[in-house]
């Protein structure tokens, strides 16, 4: 089970120096936050003042609100009132600024290059039942507190017996506490597991045919 723990991240500058983000995953990983240098990017990003966004060519976004009360995307001359939790999918072609009418914001953003497609949703945690997160899938803390555990192995939890036929249960892990923004990486196997109080967004990026006769 992996977690990336926002509290290691290192703040970057947008290229158009408006802001400051935290990247949580890249593929392929990139060096920085500035070098474009990836096909899809899931990060957190600080918005403290009024001004244009970077500029993103032939990529899709999808921004949501995770602190703060309400960001005014204009889009294209489109204005567009994103309130927290609420995501919120553009080109990254388009031309975007943002005003902060009621005080600075935090950002969850995924952007994705032709090829992928960006999924954001904002889910209620449970402590009685777990939210498992999937091959393909990021979950974010976004508020409350929770932990992480790896789930069952479908395979280990099956007919496994010792020589004299009795079943070997599967060892335990201890859960994993989770802090504000620190994120789970999803897995085909053992996929991770998330209990608690609170509110977690889930990202999935699905690969996605990009020229004809595919898929």
């Amino acid at each position: 089970m992996e977690i990336i723990r926002f509290a290691d991240l290192r703040p970057q500058p947008w290229r158009n120096g408006g802001g400051v983000t935290r990247e949580l995953v890249s593929h392929p990983l990139a060096a920085s936050s500035q070098d474009g240098a990836w096909d899809w990017r899931v990060s957190i990003a600080d918005i403290t003042k009024a001004g244009d966004f970077s500029p993103f060519p032939g990529m899709e976004r999808v921004l949501t609100v995770v602190e703060g009360e309400l960001l005014l995307l204009s889009v294209d001359g489109s204005e567009h009132p994103l309130e927290k939790y609420r995501p919120f999918r553009f080109s990254g072609d388009a031309a975007c600024s943002g005003a902060l009418p009621t005080g600075d914001i935090r950002a969850l953003n995924v952007i994705t290059r032709a090829g992928y497609k960006g999924y954001a949703s904002i889910v209620e945690l449970s402590k009685k039942r777990a939210h498992p997160l999937f091959e393909g899938q990021l979950g974010i803390l976004l508020q409350g507190e929770a932990t992480a555990t790896p789930g069952a192995d479908a395979e280990a939890s099956g007919a496994s017996a010792d020589d004299e036929g009795t079943d070997v249960p599967a060892v335990p892990s201890d859960p994993a506490p989770l802090s504000r923004y620190d994120a789970v990486i999803g897995a085909g196997s053992r996929a991770p597991e998330i209990l608690g109080r609170g509110f977690l967004a889930v990202v999935s990026i699905d690969a996605v045919p990009t020229g004809p006769g595919e898929g």
